[in-house]
């Protein structure tokens, strides 16, 4: 797409993970405050509408590059040709895979990615801001809960280890290099285009087709394990907050409340007028190992610093991430 004239007042911001959830708001987001936008995507998404559903209501409105987040070139010649103002990085091999498949892949491409945008701003464009989305996975287990910015990191998983590695690069390019980069530690956070494979998705559409009848029953794991959930179009607002704020610091993102995978059950399954018990069946394959101290965010830093809270409950998510789910089948 071939870039317009800005207008000397406009912001310039370019987004990684565009057509994921946080993407996807983000853009809308900073749409509404008069930025221009621009995405890197792989060119199978570019090939493929169902991987740009997220952003089809704003695809006229920003502009698309076709790029691997693998490859330094590449990032270097998109961002010297669109010079922007802030680079939020929110791409990243984002499933938790306890396993420990694929880590080679999953930490070069988290740590690397990170390396060549953080490295680009400083040879092309050094008052360029730029956020990182760290995650809660970078405690993995936790000395207490909560945690706060300066509870020691302990993942256990290579996600969360290469969450961490960019981390601290970050840290190193703020200090050293005099760049306003911030870290995000996002907890949580939900939506109606929140990804299949995540739990909380997975109770949505498993209970939107038993209330339809096309699903019989939901297997799931631990429905005791806790969770700190918040709103995705609120969680975005605060990457753009940290990037406005005076000095560049790290903050933790959440809604400071723990509930658990029955509690998600419950407020679903009533909002449907069903009884999740009749529908719900415990498989030990989906357990996860025990967790001692719950991922849980202490946010009074953000809170205090810059402003921000988390301000949608979860019962509000689940509804209106069902009302969405159903549209699905009304309109087909």
């Amino acid at each position: 797409m071939v870039k317009q004239n800005k207008t000397s007042s406009q912001n310039v911001a370019l987004i990684t993970g565009i057509t994921g959830q946080d993407g996807s708001y983000l853009a809308e987001f900073l749409l509404s405050k008069g930025y221009e936008i621009h995405g890197i995507v792989r060119r199978e998404s570019i090939e493929d509408e169902e991987k740009l559903n997220n952003i089809k209501n704003i695809k006229e409105s920003i502009f698309l590059h076709e790029g691997s987040l693998s490859d330094h070139l590449t990032i270097y010649k998109i961002f010297s040709k669109i010079l922007p103002d802030e680079c939020y990085h929110l791409s990243a091999s984002s499933f938790v895979n306890y396993s420990f498949n694929d880590e080679f892949e999953t930490m070069s491409n988290n740590f690397n990615s990170t390396h060549y945008l953080l490295s680009t701003i400083r040879e092309v464009k050094k008052d360029c801001k730029f956020y990182f989305a760290g995650s809660s996975e970078m405690f993995g287990e936790p000395n207490c809960s909560p945690q706060d910015e300066e509870t020691p990191f302990n993942p256990k998983s290579i996600y969360g280890i290469s969450k961490v590695s960019s981390h601290y690069l970050l840290k190193n390019y703020r200090e050293k290099e005099n760049i306003f980069a911030c870290t995000g530690i996002m907890y949580n956070h939900e939506s109606p285009r929140r990804g299949n494979h995540f739990v909380t998705k997975k109770i949505i559409s498993s209970a939107v087709k038993i209330k339809l009848g096309i699903q019989d029953k939901l297997y799931l794991g631990n429905l005791d394990a806790r969770r700190d959930w918040g709103y995705a179009p609120d969680y975005v607002k605060a990457m753009w907050m940290m990037l406005q704020a005076p000095k560049a610091d790290d903050y933790i993102v959440a809604s400071g409340k723990l509930n658990t995978v029955r509690d998600f059950l419950e407020e679903t399954f009533s909002y449907l007028e069903l009884n999740y018990k009749d529908y719900v069946l415990v498989d030990p394959k989906f357990f996860r190992a025990s967790e001692h101290n719950p991922l849980c965010g202490n946010t009074d830093k953000i809170n205090k610093t810059i402003g921000w809270t988390n301000e949608v409950s979860l019962k509000e998510i689940i509804k209106n991430m069902i009302d969405i789910e159903m549209k699905k089948y009304n309109n087909s």
